[in-house]
């Protein structure tokens, strides 16, 4: 027989059933990216409950277990396993850098991978490389266009980011300074990633406030990208292949491109550690 939830309750009613919440158990793994941490389950058989309130509980650092996202692992009939990748809200997100370094090595203690690794995120398809057991280099999408407002530059990497320079980003208040931007008229409705960079003599140091998470996170994977392209116009760098170093406050990442002109970078990989900090256990 089927029924509406509506008909389902008058007939509880009518015969004084109790309706009980369903309880579910999840494992997970927490893992971070250069600090950038994330709440990693195995969704194979596609049961976890893909609720925005119930994500972000999960993810609030007091009353749930605490990260910068959520991420599930998915079959995928061409390859090794889609991710989906879940904002500290609880809203599906872009693409994520570092949670997509996270995922192969959690795929990799699924036993989902090898050392030859293809996987389908927001933006497409990824291909990566393990570097022994704690290190992973991953591909990126291209980057098609470059927008330049006065000093600032605004770029896709797979997710929207705003790359402003400043002599030194440790004394900076990013919170205050991130919320400006992301909540001006610009991108009030769409939100966009801000990261403030300051320019060493090979290397770069980066902040970001993060839309999503809508605080300072310890790092960003494709705000890590976007600092080192960023730099690199900014520093009229010409080779073609470029590798640039980039120092985030939850550690270092490393960023390799080929620039084709201004606007144009292909064949960019994003390369840094990965660890696993424990697994749990809960219920939902």
């Amino acid at each position: 027989m089927l029924c509406s939830v509506m008909e389902l309750g008058k007939l509880c009613e009518s015969t004084n059933f109790a309706v009980h919440q369903l309880i579910m158990k999840f494992s997970f793994g927490k893992y971070h990216g250069s600090g950038n941490d994330f709440i990693m389950v195995d969704n194979r058989v596609r049961n976890f409950p893909k609720d925005q309130k119930l994500i972000e509980n999960c993810c609030h650092r007091r009353y749930g277990i605490g990260a910068d996202g959520l991420i599930l692992i998915e079959d995928h009939p061409d390859f090794d396993f889609e991710m989906l990748y879940y904002n500290a809200d609880g809203r599906l997100g872009s693409m994520c850098g570092n949670g997509g370094r996270c995922a192969v090595i959690f795929a990799k203690k699924l036993g989902l991978i090898s050392h030859s690794i293809t996987f389908l995120a927001f933006d497409g398809i990824h291909s990566a490389t393990l570097i022994g057991e704690e290190q992973v280099k991953i591909s990126m999408a291209p980057v098609v266009k470059v927008d330049k407002s006065g000093n600032d530059y605004i770029l896709d990497t797979g997710s929207p980011h705003f790359v402003r320079f400043t002599d030194s980003v440790k004394e900076l208040d990013v919170v205050q300074e991130g919320r400006k931007i992301r909540y001006g008229d610009t991108y009030r409705e769409k939100g966009i990633n801000v990261n403030f960079v300051s320019i060493a003599e090979n290397s770069s140091e980066m902040r970001t406030y993060e839309r999503g998470v809508e605080d300072e996170t310890l790092s960003c994977g494709t705000g890590t990208v976007a600092a080192a392209i960023a730099s690199s116009l900014k520093l009229n760098r010409e080779e073609i292949d470029q590798e640039y170093p980039v120092t985030a406050a939850g550690g270092n990442l490393k960023v390799y491109f080929k620039k084709v002109s201004q606007n144009h970078f292909t064949s960019i990989f994003l390369e840094g550690p990965v660890n696993h900090v424990f697994d749990g256990e809960i219920e939902l």
